[in-house]
């Protein structure tokens, strides 16, 4: 079978990707002053934009300033300026390729120094062992907060689109807001948001429509997806077979399958499960089942770094591969591919045994290779992943004062 990783791809709004290739979504937590995206976002987006990805999606941009998952993330909300995000628009389409924002709200997986609010659809808090104090302990919604949510997500997809995204994907996935109402370990409500997998996806899927309806027809909407949460008991590949077929009818264009959540970090290829293979493609497995009866096209994303692997994901029959960490180490990997070169390095891999510490110096590991992509420097796959960790945590010491007094003068103003 030839190899469509460069063939173009239609999407049922009639948005068309020039490849299949996309940059999944990685946290940056770059947010300059005011929880903006500054010259840093837009620096990165720009060397991605041209390394040859027909897509980009940007990391998590919360829809609600009291509820981030660190304290330099991103807010798109009713009060954020729009000029900051038509620059990074405009940045992630300097290639050519098309641009969308990940939407989300991160639920309960908020740290416990961080001000503002800590909602769950029931007050369970996060299971990480030794590591558990350090987030907060959720509270459960009521009704009317969930609706105002319903309307955050709403609102900041029509300001993507104001602001020149070509689209948005709704993070229903890794344990944030949306995939703990559908996990029925998190969700232990009576009410129409509980119990039946119909109705801890109710959320999920009044904010699609939300978002679908308050954007252009010709404009993108994505779901980010666990194929499973890799916990006994949980939201597993059968309930995400359900859910894609309640989004089809909802205008949805594409679903993105990854896995896990913080208490079980199968995303960082820490799976807990025989079902993901282990150094690549991690969710393949998970994937070729739901491809079989999916009504939408499937993208995943883990693990993905050689284009053997992601010709093997597409003949699979999923449509689009994304990749994170492969692209913040070979920022132009796609163009390599295209002059059969592959990427020159990995990243140090963490050992430790500590799952909870090894998941975050990961993603410090990443974020440090991001942050040298966004000033111009070359990527240096082989730093330590404890020097990425120490360095990562003073930056978020910054952050945070710098939140909590934006969040303070913000709420002093409104």
């Amino acid at each position: 079978m030839t190899s469509e990783l460069f063939a173009p791809l239609s999407l049922r709004s009639g948005h068309v990707l020039d490849n299949r290739i996309a940059k999944a979504a990685m946290e940056e937590n770059m947010a300059g002053d005011g929880q903006l995206p500054d010259k840093e976002l837009f620096g990165l987006y720009r060397r991605w934009a041209a390394g040859g990805t027909g897509l980009l999606i940007t990391g998590n941009v919360m829809v609600h300033a009291e509820a981030l998952t660190g304290p330099a993330g991103v807010v798109l909300d009713a009060a954020a300026p729009l000029e900051p995000f038509i620059e990074w628009a405009k940045a992630g389409k300097s290639g050519g390729g098309a641009i969308w924002m990940q939407i989300n709200h991160p639920g309960r997986q908020i740290g416990s120094d961080m001000p503002g609010v800590v909602w769950g659809p029931s007050a369970v808090a996060l299971d990480l062992g030794k590591h558990s104090s350090r987030f907060g302990r959720p509270v459960a919604m009521t009704p009317e907060q969930i609706q105002a949510t319903v309307t955050r997500y709403a609102v900041t997809a029509q300001r993507a689109e104001q602001a020149g995204f070509d689209g948005v994907e709704v993070h229903a996935a890794h344990g944030y807001l949306l995939s703990q109402f559908l996990s029925p370990l998190v969700n232990k409500r009576t009410d129409q948001w509980g119990g039946s997998l119909e109705n801890r996806a109710r959320m999920l899927l009044d904010v699609v429509r939300a978002v679908r309806a308050a954007v252009s027809p010709s404009f993108a909407v994505a779901v980010k997806l666990n194929s499973a949460d890799f916990q006994r008991g949980g939201f597993d590949a059968d309930d995400a077979r359900q859910v894609i077929e309640m989004l089809e009818p909802l205008g949805v264009d594409l679903v993105e399958l990854s896995g896990g959540s913080y208490e079980s970090p199968a995303m960082s290829g820490r799976p807990a499960d025989a079902r993901t293979q282990a150094r690549e493609a991690y969710f393949l497995d998970l994937a070729k089942d739901l491809v079989k009866t999916s009504p939408l096209p499937l993208m995943l994303t883990g693990g993905i770094t050689r284009r053997e692997t992601a010709e093997r994901v597409l003949d699979s029959g999923v449509a689009i591969i994304g990749m994170g960490t492969a692209l913040a180490v070979t920022p132009d990997l796609p163009d390599r591919w295209r002059q059969g070169r592959e990427a020159d390095g990995q990243l140090r891999p963490v050992t430790w045994s500590d799952k909870a510490l090894a998941s975050t110096a990961g993603m410090a590991q990443v974020r440090h290779q991001m942050r040298r992509i966004a000033r111009g420097s070359r990527p240096t796959p082989g730093t330590h992943p404890a020097f990425a960790l120490i360095s990562e945590r003073r930056k978020q010491r910054r952050a945070l004062r710098r939140y909590r007094a934006w969040l303070s003068a913000s709420q002093g103003a409104a």
